[in-house]
């Protein structure tokens, strides 16, 4: 047994790009992280890849650490660091599916149907919780890389969070509200998007309440709240098209 640390495997699964991720539960699961031990700051262990490497991880972010592999060494966070990670915050435990499956990036789930009163606030929860992520940056040019690591971290808890809900005005009207959140991050909220980040996750948000409005066309009343506010950039358009031509041939909600 061994302490724990202080971050846990959702923060590790959101804030390590997909790709890495999956390689070091590749490891983790094929038993390839071996004599895991700690000495009161953080964890070394012996992770087997390619050959032996030697891996060390801070007990506070799992990203602080060391490798003796080609990625390590050049102190850029490699799958080997993650494993050892993993392997930490599950105590050598078998992973769940669900703890694994990573989403890209948000899609339509395709079910019918509405939250319950409970599930709907939980959801809510989930989101404003994601939404901390995507804050704002004043601060100075060689910290904007890890800021940029933070906003991709909130897409990445936002997209299972949009991907799982059904379809339905009820639900419409979330992904509308988180839209109009993270424009007001965007325009007013101080928010350094330069790389597209947030704006990208928000067209594929689009995306998905545009087939939402294909499965139930009472969705689409949920897009006149967007009428009349002043968006950073041109995300908004395809939804007042919708919600106009479904008002040119009388849609009802």
């Amino acid at each position: 047994m061994h302490s724990q640390p202080s971050y846990t495997l959702d923060k590790i699964r959101f804030a390590t790009d997909h790709a890495t991720f999956e390689r070091a539960v590749d490891l983790y699961e094929g038993g390839k992280v071996k004599d895991v031990k700690a000495d009161g700051v953080g964890y070394s262990a012996t992770v087997v890849g390619s050959q032996s490497y030697r891996v060390y991880v801070h007990a506070k972010t799992y990203d602080r650490g060391g490798c003796d592999c080609y990625l390590g060494q050049k102190d850029v966070l490699c799958k080997h660091m993650v494993a050892l990670a993993i392997s930490v915050v599950k105590n050598g435990q078998p992973l769940e599916l669900e703890e694994k499956q990573i989403q890209v990036e948000p899609a339509c789930s395709g079910r019918l149907g509405e939250l319950t009163a409970e599930a709907l606030k939980k959801t809510k929860t989930h989101i404003t919780t994601a939404l901390r992520y995507v804050k704002t940056y004043r601060g100075p040019s060689r910290t904007w890389f890890a800021y940029q690591d933070s906003l991709s971290e909130g897409c990445r808890r936002l997209s299972p969070i949009v991907s799982n809900i059904p379809v339905s005005k009820q639900t419409a009207g979330v992904l509308v509200d988180l839209l109009l959140r993270l424009d007001k991050k965007l325009c007013e909220g101080g928010v350094d998007d330069s790389d597209g980040t947030v704006s990208g996750f928000m067209y594929e948000v689009v995306e998905v309440l545009k087939e939402f409005a294909r499965l139930d066309d009472r969705c689409i009343d949920t897009f006149s709240k967007i009428v009349g506010t002043k968006t950073c950039f041109e995300w908004d358009e395809s939804l007042i098209r919708i919600l106009d031509e479904a008002s040119s041939i009388g849609v009802k909600s």
